[in-house]
Protein backbone atom coordinates (compact mmCIF):
# COMPACT_ATOMS: atom_id res chain seq x y z
CA UNK A 1 0.00 0.00 0.00
CA UNK A 2 2.88 2.45 0.93
CA UNK A 3 4.66 1.69 -2.83
CA UNK A 4 0.92 2.86 -4.12
CA UNK A 5 0.71 5.80 -2.57
CA UNK A 6 4.42 6.77 -3.41
CA UNK A 7 3.45 5.62 -6.79
CA UNK A 8 0.60 7.77 -6.95
CA UNK A 9 2.36 11.23 -5.38
CA UNK A 10 4.85 10.68 -7.99
CA UNK A 11 2.20 10.80 -11.14
CA UNK A 12 0.65 13.68 -8.97
CA UNK A 13 3.60 15.94 -8.94
CA UNK A 14 4.79 15.12 -12.77
CA UNK A 15 1.43 16.16 -14.00
CA UNK A 16 1.73 19.39 -11.82
CA UNK A 17 4.67 20.47 -13.31
CA UNK A 18 3.63 19.39 -17.03
CA UNK A 19 0.52 21.84 -16.54
CA UNK A 20 2.22 24.44 -14.73
CA UNK A 21 4.51 24.30 -17.75
CA UNK A 22 1.78 24.04 -20.50
CA UNK A 23 0.40 27.26 -18.78
CA UNK A 24 3.28 29.25 -18.89
CA UNK A 25 4.07 28.84 -22.48
CA UNK A 26 0.43 29.84 -23.68
CA UNK A 27 0.40 32.73 -21.69
CA UNK A 28 3.97 33.56 -23.13
CA UNK A 29 2.47 33.07 -26.67
CA UNK A 30 -0.40 35.22 -25.78
CA UNK A 31 1.96 37.82 -24.40
CA UNK A 32 3.62 37.36 -27.82
CA UNK A 33 1.00 38.28 -30.19
CA UNK A 34 -0.02 41.03 -28.17
CA UNK A 35 3.26 42.72 -27.45
CA UNK A 36 6.19 41.62 -29.95
CA UNK A 37 8.35 44.50 -29.43
CA UNK A 38 8.14 43.91 -25.75
CA UNK A 39 12.10 43.88 -24.59
CA UNK A 40 13.88 44.39 -21.73
CA UNK A 41 17.61 45.44 -21.67
CA UNK A 42 19.75 45.18 -19.06
CA UNK A 43 21.73 48.33 -18.24
CA UNK A 44 23.66 46.96 -15.47
CA UNK A 45 24.03 43.37 -13.82
CA UNK A 46 24.66 43.33 -10.12
CA UNK A 47 27.58 41.08 -9.74
CA UNK A 48 30.31 40.00 -6.60
CA UNK A 49 34.34 39.88 -6.91
CA UNK A 50 35.25 36.12 -6.73
CA UNK A 51 39.15 36.58 -6.91
CA UNK A 52 40.98 38.73 -4.58
CA UNK A 53 44.63 39.15 -4.05
CA UNK A 54 46.64 40.89 -1.43
CA UNK A 55 49.03 44.77 -2.57
CA UNK A 56 52.48 45.02 -1.30
CA UNK A 57 50.81 45.98 2.65
CA UNK A 58 49.30 43.06 2.56
CA UNK A 59 45.71 45.04 2.18
CA UNK A 60 43.32 42.48 0.42
CA UNK A 61 41.49 43.64 -2.46
CA UNK A 62 39.72 42.84 -5.46
CA UNK A 63 41.18 41.01 -8.59
CA UNK A 64 41.07 43.30 -11.37
CA UNK A 65 43.19 43.48 -14.61
CA UNK A 66 41.60 46.47 -16.29
CA UNK A 67 43.63 48.98 -14.63
CA UNK A 68 47.04 47.13 -15.22
CA UNK A 69 45.52 46.68 -19.13
CA UNK A 70 45.06 50.09 -19.59
CA UNK A 71 48.65 50.91 -18.27
CA UNK A 72 49.83 48.40 -20.40
CA UNK A 73 48.26 48.15 -23.85
CA UNK A 74 49.89 51.36 -25.55
CA UNK A 75 53.41 50.02 -24.84
CA UNK A 76 53.52 46.73 -26.87
CA UNK A 77 53.78 46.45 -30.61
CA UNK A 78 53.22 44.30 -33.10
CA UNK A 79 56.50 43.79 -35.45
CA UNK A 80 56.49 42.20 -39.28
CA UNK A 81 59.82 41.27 -40.55
CA UNK A 82 60.12 41.41 -44.31
CA UNK A 83 62.37 38.80 -46.41
CA UNK A 84 62.15 39.60 -49.93
CA UNK A 85 65.47 38.37 -51.81
CA UNK A 86 66.89 34.55 -51.48
CA UNK A 87 69.64 33.31 -49.67
CA UNK A 88 73.26 33.63 -51.45
CA UNK A 89 70.93 34.51 -54.63
CA UNK A 90 69.88 31.20 -55.44
CA UNK A 91 66.38 29.35 -54.92
CA UNK A 92 66.44 27.86 -51.35
CA UNK A 93 63.75 28.49 -48.80
CA UNK A 94 65.50 30.76 -46.13
CA UNK A 95 63.35 30.42 -42.37
CA UNK A 96 63.67 31.17 -39.11
CA UNK A 97 66.37 28.65 -37.54
CA UNK A 98 65.53 25.69 -35.19
CA UNK A 99 64.88 25.51 -32.54
CA UNK A 100 62.40 28.23 -32.33
CA UNK A 101 60.46 27.53 -35.27
CA UNK A 102 59.06 24.12 -33.42
CA UNK A 103 58.24 27.20 -30.02
CA UNK A 104 57.19 30.12 -31.72
CA UNK A 105 55.41 30.07 -34.87
CA UNK A 106 56.86 33.54 -35.86
CA UNK A 107 58.36 31.88 -38.93
CA UNK A 108 58.37 33.31 -42.23
CA UNK A 109 54.98 32.28 -45.09
CA UNK A 110 56.18 31.76 -48.33
CA UNK A 111 58.32 29.97 -50.26
CA UNK A 112 61.26 30.56 -52.64
CA UNK A 113 60.65 27.44 -55.80
CA UNK A 114 63.11 25.35 -55.93
CA UNK A 115 65.86 26.30 -58.86
CA UNK A 116 64.33 30.30 -59.32
CA UNK A 117 64.41 33.19 -57.32
CA UNK A 118 62.35 34.22 -54.70
CA UNK A 119 58.56 35.31 -56.32
CA UNK A 120 57.44 37.05 -53.59
CA UNK A 121 58.26 38.59 -50.14
CA UNK A 122 58.02 36.20 -47.23
CA UNK A 123 56.76 37.48 -43.83
CA UNK A 124 57.14 37.00 -39.88
CA UNK A 125 55.33 38.45 -37.07
CA UNK A 126 55.92 38.84 -33.43
CA UNK A 127 55.87 41.46 -30.23
CA UNK A 128 57.95 43.88 -29.19
CA UNK A 129 57.56 46.30 -25.61
CA UNK A 130 58.30 50.00 -25.97
CA UNK A 131 61.13 50.56 -22.93
CA UNK A 132 62.39 54.36 -23.77
CA UNK A 133 60.52 57.90 -25.27
CA UNK A 134 63.61 58.10 -27.71
CA UNK A 135 61.45 54.84 -29.66
CA UNK A 136 63.39 51.65 -28.28
CA UNK A 137 62.21 48.61 -28.65
CA UNK A 138 62.95 45.28 -27.06
CA UNK A 139 61.84 42.21 -28.99
CA UNK A 140 63.26 38.60 -29.49
CA UNK A 141 66.31 38.42 -32.08
CA UNK A 142 64.22 35.04 -33.64
CA UNK A 143 61.35 38.09 -34.39
CA UNK A 144 63.82 39.78 -36.35
CA UNK A 145 66.80 37.14 -37.59
CA UNK A 146 66.99 36.66 -40.92
CA UNK A 147 64.86 39.69 -42.23
CA UNK A 148 65.48 42.63 -44.67
CA UNK A 149 63.28 45.27 -43.31
CA UNK A 150 60.85 45.35 -40.34
CA UNK A 151 57.91 47.43 -39.57
CA UNK A 152 56.81 48.23 -36.00
CA UNK A 153 52.98 49.02 -35.73
CA UNK A 154 51.86 50.84 -32.63
CA UNK A 155 48.61 49.90 -30.67
CA UNK A 156 47.10 53.15 -32.57
CA UNK A 157 47.57 51.79 -35.99
CA UNK A 158 50.49 54.05 -36.51
CA UNK A 159 53.27 52.44 -38.75
CA UNK A 160 57.00 52.64 -38.44
CA UNK A 161 60.05 51.56 -40.55
CA UNK A 162 62.65 50.08 -37.30
CA UNK A 163 66.21 49.96 -36.98
CA UNK A 164 67.88 47.59 -35.76
CA UNK A 165 70.47 48.84 -33.05
CA UNK A 166 71.74 45.68 -31.88
CA UNK A 167 71.12 41.99 -31.32
CA UNK A 168 71.90 39.48 -28.59
CA UNK A 169 71.69 36.02 -30.26
CA UNK A 170 72.78 34.32 -26.69
CA UNK A 171 69.56 35.55 -24.93
CA UNK A 172 67.72 35.76 -27.69
CA UNK A 173 66.89 39.88 -27.26
CA UNK A 174 67.22 42.68 -29.64
CA UNK A 175 67.15 46.08 -29.72
CA UNK A 176 64.69 48.11 -32.65
CA UNK A 177 64.64 51.82 -32.73
CA UNK A 178 61.70 54.17 -34.38
CA UNK A 179 61.18 57.41 -35.00
CA UNK A 180 58.07 58.82 -33.40
CA UNK A 181 56.89 61.25 -30.68
CA UNK A 182 54.82 60.56 -27.56
CA UNK A 183 55.50 57.07 -26.99
CA UNK A 184 53.94 55.07 -24.38
CA UNK A 185 56.41 53.32 -22.64
CA UNK A 186 57.26 50.22 -20.02
CA UNK A 187 59.15 50.28 -16.59
CA UNK A 188 61.53 47.12 -15.95
CA UNK A 189 61.56 45.51 -12.63
CA UNK A 190 64.16 43.76 -10.18
CA UNK A 191 62.85 40.07 -11.86
CA UNK A 192 64.71 38.93 -8.40
CA UNK A 193 61.58 40.02 -6.75
CA UNK A 194 59.14 38.22 -8.84
CA UNK A 195 57.64 35.22 -6.64
CA UNK A 196 56.09 32.16 -7.98
CA UNK A 197 52.62 31.68 -7.73
CA UNK A 198 52.06 35.98 -8.34
CA UNK A 199 49.92 36.78 -10.72
CA UNK A 200 51.25 38.14 -14.20
CA UNK A 201 49.73 39.16 -17.76
CA UNK A 202 51.15 37.97 -21.38
CA UNK A 203 50.29 41.29 -23.64
CA UNK A 204 51.30 40.44 -27.63
CA UNK A 205 50.17 39.72 -30.89
CA UNK A 206 49.18 35.96 -31.17
CA UNK A 207 47.65 34.45 -33.93
CA UNK A 208 47.37 37.79 -35.68
CA UNK A 209 45.29 38.77 -33.18
CA UNK A 210 46.71 42.28 -32.49
CA UNK A 211 47.04 43.77 -29.18
CA UNK A 212 45.73 40.12 -26.69
CA UNK A 213 45.88 40.30 -23.47
CA UNK A 214 45.86 36.92 -20.73
CA UNK A 215 46.61 36.47 -17.33
CA UNK A 216 48.52 33.54 -15.60
CA UNK A 217 50.71 33.01 -12.75
CA UNK A 218 54.59 32.92 -12.10
CA UNK A 219 54.82 28.77 -12.21
CA UNK A 220 58.51 28.90 -11.97
CA UNK A 221 61.80 30.59 -11.86
CA UNK A 222 65.23 29.76 -13.36
CA UNK A 223 63.73 27.39 -15.93
CA UNK A 224 65.88 25.96 -18.60
CA UNK A 225 64.67 24.03 -21.69
CA UNK A 226 67.88 23.44 -24.12
CA UNK A 227 65.83 26.06 -26.71
CA UNK A 228 68.88 28.32 -27.39
CA UNK A 229 71.99 26.68 -29.49
CA UNK A 230 74.36 29.57 -29.52
CA UNK A 231 77.25 29.26 -27.93
CA UNK A 232 77.53 30.43 -24.73
CA UNK A 233 73.43 30.57 -24.37
CA UNK A 234 71.81 32.25 -21.07
CA UNK A 235 68.69 30.81 -20.39
CA UNK A 236 66.69 31.73 -17.30
CA UNK A 237 63.62 31.96 -17.62
CA UNK A 238 60.34 32.94 -16.03
CA UNK A 239 57.97 30.14 -17.11
CA UNK A 240 53.58 31.07 -16.57
CA UNK A 241 50.74 29.65 -17.26
CA UNK A 242 49.60 32.83 -19.10
CA UNK A 243 48.34 31.86 -22.50
CA UNK A 244 51.69 32.49 -24.99
CA UNK A 245 51.04 31.39 -28.53
CA UNK A 246 53.00 32.41 -31.62
CA UNK A 247 53.11 36.23 -32.25
CA UNK A 248 53.55 36.58 -28.87
CA UNK A 249 57.57 36.32 -29.30
CA UNK A 250 58.76 39.61 -27.70
CA UNK A 251 56.06 40.70 -26.37
CA UNK A 252 55.36 41.62 -22.25
CA UNK A 253 55.33 39.71 -19.21
CA UNK A 254 53.70 42.11 -16.92
CA UNK A 255 53.08 42.08 -12.89
CA UNK A 256 50.21 43.74 -11.77
CA UNK A 257 51.39 47.16 -11.54
CA UNK A 258 52.03 47.33 -15.41
CA UNK A 259 55.86 46.70 -14.94
CA UNK A 260 58.25 44.67 -17.24
CA UNK A 261 59.18 40.95 -15.63
CA UNK A 262 60.13 39.68 -19.01
CA UNK A 263 60.05 39.27 -22.48
CA UNK A 264 57.82 36.22 -24.14
CA UNK A 265 60.25 33.93 -25.96
CA UNK A 266 58.86 30.06 -25.93
CA UNK A 267 56.12 28.02 -25.05
CA UNK A 268 56.59 24.20 -24.20
CA UNK A 269 54.37 22.78 -26.56
CA UNK A 270 54.33 19.68 -28.52
CA UNK A 271 51.87 21.37 -31.04
CA UNK A 272 53.35 24.50 -31.68
CA UNK A 273 50.39 26.11 -29.95
CA UNK A 274 49.65 26.86 -26.25
CA UNK A 275 49.02 23.89 -24.32
CA UNK A 276 50.00 24.62 -20.96
CA UNK A 277 53.32 27.27 -20.28
CA UNK A 278 55.44 29.83 -21.71
CA UNK A 279 59.03 31.16 -20.79
CA UNK A 280 59.97 34.71 -20.46
CA UNK A 281 63.28 36.28 -20.58
CA UNK A 282 63.67 37.97 -17.11
CA UNK A 283 63.93 41.93 -17.05
CA UNK A 284 67.29 41.92 -15.05
CA UNK A 285 68.83 39.73 -18.45
CA UNK A 286 66.89 42.40 -20.77
CA UNK A 287 68.31 45.49 -18.68
CA UNK A 288 71.86 44.55 -18.78
CA UNK A 289 71.21 43.25 -22.98
CA UNK A 290 69.68 47.05 -23.43
CA UNK A 291 72.25 48.96 -21.60
CA UNK A 292 75.49 46.89 -22.88
CA UNK A 293 74.13 47.62 -26.61
CA UNK A 294 73.16 51.64 -26.25
CA UNK A 295 76.80 51.81 -24.15
CA UNK A 296 78.89 49.29 -25.76
CA UNK A 297 77.40 48.73 -29.05
CA UNK A 298 77.67 44.81 -28.29
CA UNK A 299 77.22 42.62 -24.92
CA UNK A 300 79.61 42.50 -22.65
CA UNK A 301 79.65 38.95 -20.98
CA UNK A 302 81.51 37.91 -18.08
CA UNK A 303 82.28 34.60 -17.65
CA UNK A 304 83.34 32.34 -15.09
CA UNK A 305 85.15 29.53 -17.52
CA UNK A 306 83.87 26.20 -15.62
CA UNK A 307 81.66 23.61 -17.02
CA UNK A 308 78.49 22.98 -14.68
CA UNK A 309 75.30 20.93 -13.53
CA UNK A 310 72.86 21.58 -10.97
CA UNK A 311 73.40 19.34 -8.21
CA UNK A 312 70.73 16.72 -6.83
CA UNK A 313 70.96 13.51 -5.53
CA UNK A 314 71.72 11.10 -8.14
CA UNK A 315 74.59 13.67 -8.73
CA UNK A 316 75.90 13.06 -5.38
CA UNK A 317 75.65 9.54 -5.18
CA UNK A 318 77.12 9.49 -8.66
CA UNK A 319 80.23 11.87 -7.09
CA UNK A 320 80.39 10.09 -3.93
CA UNK A 321 80.01 13.47 -1.78
CA UNK A 322 77.09 14.75 0.48
CA UNK A 323 74.45 16.41 -1.03
CA UNK A 324 74.40 19.98 -0.37
CA UNK A 325 71.55 22.26 -2.70
CA UNK A 326 74.30 24.25 -4.93
CA UNK A 327 75.75 24.00 -8.96
CA UNK A 328 78.07 21.04 -9.36
CA UNK A 329 81.39 22.57 -10.99
CA UNK A 330 82.24 19.89 -13.64
CA UNK A 331 85.33 21.23 -15.01
CA UNK A 332 87.20 24.09 -14.92
CA UNK A 333 88.86 25.96 -17.52
CA UNK A 334 92.82 26.25 -17.59
CA UNK A 335 93.60 30.04 -17.05
CA UNK A 336 90.28 30.80 -16.91
CA UNK A 337 88.78 33.36 -14.09
CA UNK A 338 87.79 30.45 -12.01
CA UNK A 339 90.78 28.90 -12.24
CA UNK A 340 92.96 32.01 -11.41
CA UNK A 341 90.53 32.23 -8.21
CA UNK A 342 90.99 28.94 -7.04
CA UNK A 343 88.16 27.64 -7.31
CA UNK A 344 88.38 23.69 -8.29
CA UNK A 345 86.94 20.97 -9.98
CA UNK A 346 83.99 19.01 -7.98
CA UNK A 347 83.22 22.24 -5.96
CA UNK A 348 79.72 23.04 -5.44
CA UNK A 349 78.90 26.89 -5.81
CA UNK A 350 76.26 27.82 -3.25
CA UNK A 351 76.09 31.53 -3.40
CA UNK A 352 77.29 34.26 -5.63
CA UNK A 353 77.54 37.24 -3.82
CA UNK A 354 75.53 36.42 -1.18
CA UNK A 355 73.01 35.25 -3.31
CA UNK A 356 71.81 31.57 -3.10
CA UNK A 357 71.96 30.03 -6.13
CA UNK A 358 70.68 26.39 -6.19
CA UNK A 359 70.47 25.88 -9.97
CA UNK A 360 72.91 26.09 -13.16
CA UNK A 361 70.59 28.18 -15.09
CA UNK A 362 70.37 30.29 -11.68
CA UNK A 363 74.44 30.87 -11.62
CA UNK A 364 74.19 31.41 -15.47
CA UNK A 365 71.95 34.64 -14.89
CA UNK A 366 73.72 36.08 -12.02
CA UNK A 367 76.77 35.75 -13.80
CA UNK A 368 75.36 36.93 -17.31
CA UNK A 369 74.52 39.93 -15.24
CA UNK A 370 77.93 40.98 -14.81
CA UNK A 371 80.54 42.35 -17.05
CA UNK A 372 84.27 41.66 -17.61
CA UNK A 373 86.43 43.31 -15.17
CA UNK A 374 83.55 42.37 -12.45
CA UNK A 375 84.16 41.00 -9.17
CA UNK A 376 82.50 38.74 -7.68
CA UNK A 377 82.29 36.50 -4.39
CA UNK A 378 81.62 32.96 -5.10
CA UNK A 379 80.74 30.75 -2.35
CA UNK A 380 81.34 27.39 -2.35
CA UNK A 381 81.24 23.72 -0.47
CA UNK A 382 84.15 21.88 -0.40
CA UNK A 383 84.96 18.91 1.49
CA UNK A 384 81.84 19.82 3.92
CA UNK A 385 82.97 23.61 4.39
CA UNK A 386 82.42 26.66 3.19
CA UNK A 387 84.84 28.48 1.30
CA UNK A 388 84.76 31.98 -0.11
CA UNK A 389 86.65 33.10 -3.37
CA UNK A 390 87.19 36.47 -5.04
CA UNK A 391 86.76 35.99 -8.34
CA UNK A 392 87.21 38.79 -11.61
CA UNK A 393 85.44 37.62 -14.42
CA UNK A 394 86.85 37.29 -18.00
CA UNK A 395 85.44 37.40 -21.57
CA UNK A 396 85.68 34.89 -24.08
CA UNK A 397 89.13 35.86 -25.33
CA UNK A 398 90.09 35.07 -21.49
CA UNK A 399 90.77 38.75 -20.96
CA UNK A 400 88.96 41.82 -18.89
CA UNK A 401 88.47 44.06 -21.81
CA UNK A 402 85.55 45.71 -22.69
CA UNK A 403 84.91 44.78 -26.19
CA UNK A 404 83.31 47.87 -27.51
CA UNK A 405 81.67 48.05 -31.31
CA UNK A 406 81.07 51.44 -33.62
CA UNK A 407 78.11 53.29 -32.59
CA UNK A 408 77.16 54.92 -35.64
CA UNK A 409 73.92 55.54 -37.10
CA UNK A 410 75.07 55.20 -40.28
CA UNK A 411 76.27 51.59 -39.28
CA UNK A 412 72.52 50.37 -38.08
CA UNK A 413 71.34 51.58 -41.19
CA UNK A 414 73.86 49.27 -43.03
CA UNK A 415 72.47 46.43 -40.77
CA UNK A 416 75.81 44.76 -39.88
CA UNK A 417 78.34 44.50 -37.56
CA UNK A 418 81.66 45.47 -38.43
CA UNK A 419 84.90 44.09 -37.02
CA UNK A 420 88.95 45.74 -38.29
CA UNK A 421 90.22 42.39 -40.07
CA UNK A 422 92.56 40.87 -38.27
CA UNK A 423 96.37 41.29 -39.60
CA UNK A 424 97.33 37.92 -40.32
CA UNK A 425 93.90 36.98 -42.22
CA UNK A 426 95.08 39.80 -44.56
CA UNK A 427 98.39 38.63 -44.83
CA UNK A 428 96.83 35.33 -45.76
CA UNK A 429 94.59 37.11 -47.83
CA UNK A 430 97.81 39.13 -49.77
CA UNK A 431 95.90 42.40 -49.37
CA UNK A 432 96.84 45.68 -47.22
CA UNK A 433 93.40 45.31 -44.56
CA UNK A 434 90.04 45.63 -44.61
CA UNK A 435 87.08 45.10 -42.73
CA UNK A 436 84.91 42.38 -42.01
CA UNK A 437 80.70 42.01 -41.62
CA UNK A 438 80.72 39.69 -39.28
CA UNK A 439 76.78 39.62 -38.61
CA UNK A 440 73.88 40.60 -40.74
CA UNK A 441 70.40 41.76 -39.53
CA UNK A 442 67.61 43.88 -40.79
CA UNK A 443 69.09 46.81 -42.99
CA UNK A 444 70.29 48.40 -46.52
CA UNK A 445 72.67 45.43 -47.18
CA UNK A 446 70.19 42.44 -46.64
CA UNK A 447 67.90 43.79 -48.18
CA UNK A 448 69.29 45.10 -51.27
CA UNK A 449 72.56 42.96 -51.75
CA UNK A 450 73.15 39.57 -51.94
CA UNK A 451 76.50 39.56 -49.53
CA UNK A 452 77.04 37.17 -47.06
CA UNK A 453 78.60 37.24 -43.71
CA UNK A 454 82.21 36.81 -43.69
CA UNK A 455 82.28 39.61 -46.68
CA UNK A 456 85.73 41.19 -46.69
CA UNK A 457 85.30 45.05 -47.57
CA UNK A 458 88.30 46.57 -49.24
CA UNK A 459 87.17 49.22 -50.85
CA UNK A 460 83.98 51.99 -50.86
CA UNK A 461 83.39 53.60 -53.84
CA UNK A 462 87.27 52.99 -54.94
CA UNK A 463 88.45 54.37 -51.57
CA UNK A 464 90.10 52.12 -49.45
CA UNK A 465 89.25 50.84 -46.00
CA UNK A 466 91.12 49.29 -43.65
CA UNK A 467 89.30 49.81 -40.15
CA UNK A 468 85.36 50.13 -39.18
CA UNK A 469 86.06 54.51 -38.69
CA UNK A 470 87.20 54.27 -42.95
CA UNK A 471 83.50 52.95 -43.50
CA UNK A 472 81.97 55.16 -41.31
CA UNK A 473 83.59 58.12 -42.11
CA UNK A 474 83.06 57.43 -46.07
CA UNK A 475 79.03 56.95 -45.53
CA UNK A 476 78.50 59.19 -43.02
CA UNK A 477 76.86 62.07 -45.07
CA UNK A 478 76.87 59.77 -48.22
CA UNK A 479 74.11 60.38 -50.73
CA UNK A 480 72.81 57.71 -53.86
CA UNK A 481 74.73 54.96 -54.84
CA UNK A 482 77.30 52.90 -53.02
CA UNK A 483 79.95 50.12 -54.25
CA UNK A 484 81.43 47.76 -52.06
CA UNK A 485 84.69 46.16 -53.32
CA UNK A 486 86.01 43.33 -51.47
CA UNK A 487 86.40 39.22 -50.94
CA UNK A 488 85.63 36.28 -48.79
CA UNK A 489 88.18 34.41 -46.88
CA UNK A 490 87.23 31.10 -48.34
CA UNK A 491 86.66 32.08 -51.75
CA UNK A 492 88.86 33.37 -54.54
CA UNK A 493 88.24 36.57 -56.33
CA UNK A 494 86.96 40.19 -55.68
CA UNK A 495 83.08 40.27 -55.21
CA UNK A 496 80.87 43.91 -55.85
CA UNK A 497 77.83 44.69 -53.90
CA UNK A 498 75.85 48.23 -54.72
CA UNK A 499 72.95 49.58 -52.30
CA UNK A 500 71.56 53.33 -52.50
CA UNK A 501 71.73 55.54 -49.79
CA UNK A 502 68.65 57.09 -50.28
CA UNK A 503 66.27 54.37 -50.32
Amino acid sequence: MKRNNSTWRMYFLSGLIALTVSLSVIGFTKLQGEETSAITQVVEVPGKRVLYTADEEGNIKPLDFTETTDKVLDAVVHIRSTQTRSQNGLGEARQLPDPFKEFFGDMFKGQIPEGGMQQQPMFGTGSGVIINEKGYIITNNHVIDKADEVEVTLYNNETYKATVIGTDPTTDLALLQIKADDLKTMALVNSDDVEVGEWVLAVGNPMGLNSTVTAGIVSAKARNININKEKFAVESFIQTDAAINPGNSGGALVNLDGNLVGINTAIASRTGTYTGYGFAVPSNIVTKVVEDLLKYGNVQRGMLGVSIRTMDGRLAKEKGVEFSKGVWVEQVGEDSAADKAGIESGDIITKVNDVLVGTSPRLQEIIASKRPGDKVEVTVRRNGKDENFNVILENAEGTTDIMKKEKKEVLNLLGADFETLDKAVAKKLNIDGGVKVSRLYPGKIRKETQMREGFIITHIDGKKVTDIEDVAAILEDKKGGVMLEGTYEDEPGKYYYAFGMDS
